[in-house]
């Protein structure tokens, strides 16, 4: 048995609540400097933005984009927007998948047997619910991870600064730019990674190739992973492209993936692929193995405390 033995105690909704923010922490904490390559590659391209990467540097890859940004820029700004990407996790993470499996026995009316549906409509439920709660801090991280502090100045200072920053120069409603691209992409990044990691470990578990452990956790979340970041990608590279425009730049989501389209083609939408995969892969695989240690952790710890004799 690898990690913490699983119980018979059930971990309550505090619980699945609490671990999913703290192992979605510490999930961005190692993966973070991928995530900010990924925005970099994302971003590459635009004719203009307001946090832009500076117009002669050019990005070749995953590795290429790091060691750029640590020539250029210093090894600090692999982690730019750090502290807002934390503020997001430990808000949005918890949400959508700390509540997903009460939303998924809300809508199975307590049943055991969750199908392919209710468990797509619960994750599209906890996915879309979490933007609501942290958009704000998606938008600073991205602005943050999109800035290049080399040969010039930086738009933004700090993060109480930057949401202070976006709220008195674009408006209350700059804070909340790109929500309805975020809400697809996070409906969609939602079913693909929860879903998806809940039927393989199920799969798993019933033809007894694995027991509900440490390697079927890891096994599960790189599945999801793999899964999620190619159905995720083109809605994850217009949700960036069109947080980080300039006021006015584009009308809408819609004419932002419309001029992607038209000026750079489809494959654009695949801008940072590979460390899109190598960031959600290794994020899924980080966040579920500690999520669910966690659970298990919490659960034995609350029960040992209600019984200590």
């Amino acid at each position: 048995m690898v990690g913490f033995k699983a119980t018979d105690v059930p971990p309550t909704a505090t619980v699945k609540f609490l671990g999913a923010g703290t192992a979605a922490c510490i999930a961005d904490l190692i993966t973070f400097p991928l995530d900010t390559a990924k925005v970099r590659l994302q971003i590459q391209g635009e004719s203009k933005g307001p946090v832009q990467a500076m117009a002669t540097t050019q990005y070749r890859g995953v590795l290429g984009t790091i060691l750029t940004m640590v020539r250029t820029e210093g090894p600090r700004s692999l982690y730019n927007g750090l502290v807002a990407g934390l503020q997001r996790q430990m808000s949005f993470a918890s949400v959508r998948i700390g509540l997903y499996d009460s939303v998924k026995q809300f809508y199975t009316k307590g049943s055991e047997h969750a199908g392919i549906g209710s468990r797509l409509l619960a994750g599209s439920t906890t996915g879309a619910l979490a933007v609501a709660v942290a958009q704000p801090t998606d938008v600073v991280k991205v602005r943050f991870q999109a800035q290049a502090r080399a040969g010039g100045g930086r738009r933004y200072q700090s993060t109480v600064d930057a949401y202070k920053t976006i709220a008195r120069e674009e408006g209350f409603q700059g804070l909340w730019k790109g929500t309805s691209p975020n809400v697809a992409r996070n409906a969609i990044v939602n079913c693909a990674e929860l879903v998806t990691y809940d039927l393989i470990k199920d799969a798993l578990l019933k033809a007894n190739l694995m027991t509900d452990d440490v390697p079927c956790h890891f096994t599960s979340a790189f599945g999801a992973g793999f899964c999620t970041t190619v159905i995720a990608s083109p809605v994850d590279v217009v949700k960036t492209r069109y947080m980080n425009s300039a006021l006015g730049q584009y009308s809408s989501a819609g004419h932002c993936a419309l001029t992607m389209l038209q000026k750079e083609g489809p494959r654009a939408f695949y801008k940072g692929f590979m460390p899109s995969f190598l960031r959600l892969g290794s994020w899924n695989v980080v966040m579920f193995v500690t999520y669910e240690q966690l659970k298990r952790a919490l659960t034995a710890a609350c029960t040992s405390r209600e019984a200590p004799f």
